[in-house]
């Protein structure tokens, strides 16, 4: 059963413009719905791009807490690392700051990262990360991981694999 028979099931019409907005294959022979169809297709797919941009990020933002600490000379606090992510972003910070702070007792908790706090002289007392032994050999498996997993995802977008 085609998309386009599941409307007719739930709506009792063959309508050119919905099909065209749930399938994106306007009737060739009326150009009048290509436009609406089009557009509506784009909002769709914009609609998704959040929730793509969300679970992209839930994969990636360990690999790239772990990565900024060890590079580190020194252990940083939360806002430092979140500048830091935002001065590395060409479109500013990739994700919410408050992201981070969970991630950030994951890992800790997962004996990925170590912590411990100081006083400071313009707040409260700041919680400061860096990575253990068992962080930094994790990340250079994941480093890896991420590796083989950007060039297959490149290879299938650029067409060289299926």
């Amino acid at each position: 059963m085609s998309i386009l028979d599941l409307v007719v099931l739930a709506y009792g019409t063959r309508s050119r413009a919905g099909a065209t907005a749930l399938t994106g294959s306007p009737d060739t022979n009326d150009r009048s719905f290509e436009s609406a169809g089009d557009t509506a297709v784009a909002e769709a797919a914009a609609a998704t791009l959040p929730k793509f941009q969300k679970e992209l990020s839930a994969g990636t933002v360990s690999l790239v807490l772990l990565a900024l600490l060890e590079r580190g000379q020194e252990p940083l606090y939360g806002y430092q690392i979140a500048k830091r992510l935002e001065q590395s972003s060409l479109d500013g910070l990739p994700l919410k700051q408050g992201t981070l702070y969970p991630v950030l007792r994951s890992l800790e908790a997962s004996g990925l990262l170590a912590s411990h706090v100081e006083p400071s002289v313009s707040g409260p007392p700041r919680r400061y990360y860096s990575t253990t032994i068992l962080g930094r050999e994790s990340l250079d498996t994941w480093k890896q991981a991420w590796a083989r997993a950007r060039d297959f995802v490149d290879a299938v977008l650029e067409g060289h694999l299926g």
